[in-house]
């Protein structure tokens, strides 16, 4: 690696175990989401939450995606319909696993009052911290970037089984710079972190190769976190540094 004084982190695959992700978060969501609107129906956050979905849902049905179906309001159904449709919508939304904005600040919702109540607790990999600390010591910006949303970010890092890392990051991004995979949303962050004429001063580590040609072209050092569970990597991925630890960078 050259010289570079700024990084940024994709979360699932790169400091967090994806088993964390696919097996504790995403079960806390979907098994939970009828007793959470069950819990929390009368919420401001809640009713907030139920129009971004509502929404998207016109949004999807519009669109003709196959399993969309819409949600009705209170004034075109009974709160057990609305539920109805609103368990369904998140269901088929993550079998889909998409990285869509109103899915993902309701799961965020969710995983608040489960770190909250302690029920959950983020899982950071050891190799990570002594990496921050090293980076933070030597003046470098350090910067998340996930497809998660950013209060669910913070909430990972901030009620992790190492404490809470809020500390160490000077920013988050989600995808309301844009998608992982396109050139033009690190391009986005570079603006907003002051860091356009010089974007090769950047190191991004993911686990996904979409993102890793999408960040280089946008002139980033780059670099590949290989982890376990993580989707094997092909032939394609050899012309980038790969590392199985963070000591490794």
């Amino acid at each position: 690696m050259s010289n570079y004084d700024t990084v940024l982190l994709d979360i699932e695959g790169t400091i967090t175990p994806i088993t964390f992700v696919k097996e504790t978060l995403f079960p806390y969501v979907t098994i939970g989401v009828s007793s959470f609107l069950d819990r929390t129906w009368d919420s401001p956050e809640t009713k907030e939450q139920i129009e971004l979905l509502r929404v998207q849902a016109a949004k999807d049905v519009n669109d003709k995606l196959p399993e969309a179906v819409l949600i009705p309001t209170e004034q075109e159904a009974t709160k057990e319909q609305i539920k109805e449709a609103v368990v369904k919508n998140i269901d088929w939304q993550m079998k889909a696993d998409r990285k869509i904005g109103a899915l993902k600040s309701f799961q965020g919702v969710m995983w608040k009052e489960g770190y909250a109540s302690g029920e959950l607790k983020g899982v950071v990999y050891d190799d990570v911290i002594p990496r921050l600390e090293k980076w933070k010591a030597d003046g470098k910006k350090i910067y998340i970037y996930s497809s998660g949303s950013v209060p669910a970010q913070k909430l990972i890092v901030g009620y992790s089984d190492k404490g809470d890392l809020k500390h160490f990051f000077s920013g988050y991004f989600d995808t309301a710079v844009g998608l992982k995979i396109e050139s033009d949303s690190y391009k986005n962050i570079a603006k907003e972190i002051k860091k356009e004429d010089s974007t090769n001063s950047i190191l991004f580590v993911t686990d996904n190769i979409k993102e890793i040609f999408a960040a280089s072209e946008a002139g980033y050092q780059v670099v590949i976190s290989d982890r376990p569970g993580n989707a094997p990597l092909g032939p394609e991925s050899t012309q980038f540094k790969i590392v199985t630890s963070f000591d490794q960078i």
